[in-house]
């Protein structure tokens, strides 16, 4: 199947529309698979992709080193090849770590920047505010904010996404929270691309004026996103329904049971995809019972493209137990 999305890709949006949040697939001792990464990099950009974004919360940007996240952008540039765009995500919750992060990104090639908002330390708004402005001062490249109270602690109120809208180099953010309301009153007030950050929402996002997703589901099936997408940017609200409906119990499977990071990899592992099914500690992989519930949502998917679930072959036993993942090395 030849991409042939990156025609979304414009100065308007330097990101493109269908973004995958790339997992980074590991050896069966917790080491970088990088000819898996090569692979599996290909694979979503052949489906439709037309953005991957390395290193974010899906890629384990927690466990991996600094010298990883660097070679991940080095890797996703080679490998894409112009076909789509190569976003950098996680950043740090030190403001001197992230700009540091993100300049090493912008000269491995990088063509746009993730900032997360700082998690742990619990900001107030004007520390949020001066963290992402000093952020993307330090960078030429095109930035999206990462908006995920559920794991960094605090919002991205309103008024401060109002102020940052105003940076040059700011030009979309990530939305999980799922307020829909605040999404429009966005869109309304700036200038400022939505990408939608909750993979069972694309679609609401989408109609609402989102410019595209950044998703998890989309590193096991890229091209329904594709046609999602393009369904509504042709004003085809029928199929874009259709094709979200189908994707609905493999968004279930991968983003109810267990951190999405785990389940994409154990089900990825199970179609053959990737070698192993290995994440880094904390995270581990599905326990029995969860490999039962995700295997379940799985018996309900039909008639996906480009993902054929009679040849799953889950291995319970790779992504629970055997050797313990090596501890990855210092991030700084």
């Amino acid at each position: 199947m030849r991409n042939d999305s990156l025609e979304h890709v414009s100065a308007e949006n330097p990101f493109g529309q269908v973004l995958v949040a790339l997992v980074t697939p590991m050896t069966a001792d917790g080491e970088v698979d990088w000819p898996a990464v090569e692979k599996h990099i290909d694979d979503v950009i052949t489906a439709g992709a037309d953005g991957i974004v390395v290193t974010g919360t899906t890629g384990e940007t927690s466990t991996l080193t600094d010298p990883e996240k660097i070679r991940l952008v080095e890797v996703g540039k080679d490998v894409a090849a112009g076909r789509a765009k190569i976003i950098t995500g996680g950043g740090s919750n030190e403001t001197a770590h992230a700009i540091e992060l993100y300049k090493h990104s912008e000269q491995a090639g990088a063509d746009g920047i993730m900032i997360v908002t700082p998690y742990y330390n619990k900001p107030t708004q004007a520390g949020i505010l001066t963290h992402f402005r000093l952020v993307a001062d330090a960078t030429d490249l095109p930035v999206i904010l990462y908006d995920i109270p559920g794991r960094t602690g605090v919002p991205i109120t309103y008024e401060t996404i109002l102020r940052l809208a105003k940076h040059p180099n700011i030009l979309a953010i990530k939305d999980a929270k799922g307020d829909f309301s605040e999404v429009s009153r966005v869109l309304n007030q700036t200038d400022l691309m939505y990408f939608s950050g909750d993979d069972a929402n694309v679609l609401p996002h989408l109609a609402i004026g989102a410019t595209g997703l950044i998703g998890v589901t989309a590193n096991i099936a890229p091209a329904p996103y594709r046609t999602i997408v393009d369904a509504v940017n042709r004003g085809d609200l029928k199929a874009a329904t259709a094709e979200h409906q189908r994707l609905e119990p493999l968004v279930r499977a991968v983003m109810t049971h267990v951190p999405g990071t785990v389940a994409a990899k154990y089900i990825l592992h199970g179609l053959g995809r990737i070698g192993s099914p290995r994440v880094r500690l904390p995270l581990v992989g599905p326990e029995e019972w969860e490999a039962a519930l995700i295997e379940d949502e799985i018996d309900l998917v039909q008639g996906i493209p480009g993902v054929d679930f009679r040849n799953f072959r889950p291995d319970r036993n790779a992504a629970a137990g055997g050797a313990l993942p090596k501890v990855a090395g210092t991030t700084r």
